[in-house]
């Protein structure tokens, strides 16, 4: 009798038993290569001894295509917010000497500044919707958030009044933290882990290159023509997700095993063996599913019984563990034969938040996200990206305003390119430590030089030398900001967005990117509106040393709380997320 080779793979031995289990193939005959699951061969490797291993390279060609079609979203969102730096100087321009009736309406400081940041208040609620929309399918939500994006600054392009100007301002930070939302959770579900940052800082650089287009083209097009240009991004933006898959996690979500298998086989290449990453995808979540299910089940329990109910009215606890495992179980069925997901409407949601918020696995990846969000945010980013002109002006002596904001913009392109590169290479930590150092030294030579420069002229004012001020120091607050902008764009900038998709788990991850991208919009909203208080109480030199102090307070931030996530995988494609979401229950 012929003796049978046994071959098993060894990437189906690792696991916590909510995997398929080992799988064993018996050698083919002789003369024919022995096969895998789903009849693919299995290749005898480069190492000795004539090991046995799968065809299971992925393939990441497909996952940047996808990345980069919904990345034109943020390219978008990067138009939008270089747009009222260029747009709100053409505006002061053109009342100052009109051209017909071409403009019919003025725009003061303070209107100019509501222009600018209306936007991002637009972007607070759009931020709370953009998780319950997100149950929809994260394909589907950026396909219809194109269209009023794209109409709210067709509408600007016929604005007549400045109240119009506010309204559409307002509806494109909506819509714009939707899409940002989404196109971060979706670049989450589709990438492998040693990509996952790359792909992330493919959005970012989307972004800051939007913000340079806004920058170059404004200073040769008026308000009007920009906002035409800025109308065409989202239009873009619904054509390219027609062609792009659905995210495995949501798909496995709503019960739809076939597409999710057809999505992560397009994703990760024809020749990768899908099998296994979709097992465990897919037993994860199922147990997150009936962790869902069985907190709804509770609340509803919870709900449901009378205040006037007395102990002895209440079923024992072994009966109400039957009953609410019976309920699970038929409510689960009905989801698989329908291949639906619950639909959670927005005030289950608010009703539901004091619940969710006291559970562990949400509140340590809240904490962690909006933290960062406020470091990110009132460091004087927004500042120089909202009043770069401004700012300038009030800086330099002889150098044009209006070419220091392009070359800014430049290189935060530049900077985010790089960072792409760094976050899989360096780690998300040490990024983090370097760009917060960086950028608080950054920030108090800029505040130092700004003193330092209204004390001359105060100086010169009282001694009448009027050539006291020739412009050739320009170079060194360029230069602060410059060094600012390139450790923003390596560290906390990309990072903070690409925790919001790593940290939360799959049961979480819709509500918990809510929660940040809210908070983050609200401290930039914050950020931008108080950026003339706090000039007017402490002037430009003392309003960015206090940058800088919140800087300083941001490193302690990261070094003590901030977690590495460089080469995890999700937990919905991580083995051990079984184990632990039993635990921590």
């Amino acid at each position: 009798m012929q003796r049978e080779e046994i071959i098993i793979e060894h990437s189906q031995l690792v696991g916590d038993g909510s995997g398929p289990g080992a799988v064993i193939h018996a050698a083919a005959p002789a003369g024919r290569e022995p096969c895998g699951p789903g009849g693919q061969p299995l290749l005898r490797g480069k190492g000795g001894g004539g090991k046995l291993t799968a065809i299971n390279r992925t393939h990441h060609f497909t996952q940047i295509i996808a990345a980069l079609a919904v990345s034109i979203g943020p390219l978008a969102a990067g138009l939008g917010k270089g747009y009222p730096s260029p747009a709100i100087a053409s505006l002061q321009e053109l009342q100052l000497r009109q051209r017909g009736n071409y403009t019919a309406f003025s725009v003061n400081d303070q209107q100019a500044s509501w222009i600018a940041s209306l936007s991002l208040l637009g972007a607070l609620f759009g931020g709370m919707f953009g998780g319950v929309a997100m149950q929809y399918g994260r394909k589907r939500v950026l396909a219809l958030m194109s269209l009023p994006f794209s109409l709210s600054w067709i509408l600007t392009v016929f604005a007549k009044s400045v109240e119009t100007m506010f309204f559409t301002a307002f509806v494109g930070g909506f819509c714009c933290a939707i899409v940002s939302t989404v196109t971060q959770v979706y670049i989450s579900e589709i990438s492998s882990p040693d990509i996952r940052g790359f792909l992330s800082a493919i959005q970012k650089i989307a972004g800051h290159l939007g913000m340079l287009i806004s920058y170059m083209l404004g200073a040769y097009l008026d308000w009007r023509q920009l906002a035409m240009l800025v109308s065409a991004a989202p239009i873009m933006l619904f054509i390219s997700v027609i062609y792009i898959p659905e995210t495995p996690s949501f798909l496995v979500l709503r019960g739809c095993d076939e597409e999710a298998h057809r999505s992560l086989q397009w994703l990760r290449g024809p020749h990768k063996n899908v099998e296994i990453e979709l097992d465990t995808i897919r037993s994860n979540v199922r147990t997150s599913r009936i962790n869902l299910l069985n907190r709804m089940s509770t609340l509803a329990s919870t709900t449901s019984v009378p205040n006037g109910a007395t102990s002895q009215q209440l079923p024992t606890h072994h009966q109400q563990d039957q009953q609410q495992g019976n309920r699970v179980s038929a409510r689960l069925s009905q989801i698989v034969r329908s291949c639906q997901l619950p639909r959670i409407s927005f005030a289950t949601v608010v009703s539901n938040v004091k619940s969710v918020m006291r559970n562990a696995r949400l509140v340590k990846p809240v904490s962690i996200t909006c933290g960062l969000m406020i470091f990110q945010r009132f460091t004087g980013a927004n500042s120089f990206n909202f009043y770069a002109v401004t700012i300038f002006s009030k800086t330099f002596a002889g150098m044009n305003p209006h070419g220091a904001a392009i070359a800014v913009g430049f290189v935060q392109l530049l900077a985010s390119m790089l960072s792409g590169l760094l976050i899989d290479t360096v780690g998300r930590i040490p990024l983090l430590i370097v760009s917060s150092v960086f950028m608080s030294l950054a920030l108090a030579s800029f505040g130092s030089f700004v003193y330092y420069g209204q004390t001359n002229k105060m100086l010169a004012a009282a001694s009448f030398d009027l050539d006291a001020q020739t412009g050739n120091d320009d170079w060194i607050p360029l230069l602060c900001v410059l060094v600012f902008t390139v450790a923003f764009s390596l560290g906390i900038s990309p990072i903070s967005w690409l925790l919001v998709g790593e940290l939360f788990p799959l049961e979480y991850r819709g509500i918990g990117s809510s929660i940040a991208t809210s908070f983050s919009y609200f401290c930039a909203f914050l950020g931008v509106k108080t950026f003339i208080d706090f000039q007017a109480a402490f002037g430009l030199h003392g309003t960015f040393w206090l940058y800088a102090c919140i800087s300083c307070v941001g490193l302690f931030f990261v070094i003590m709380v901030v977690p590495e996530t460089k080469g995890r995988d999700l937990e919905e494609m991580d083995p051990k997320y079984v184990r632990t979401l039993t635990i921590n229950r």
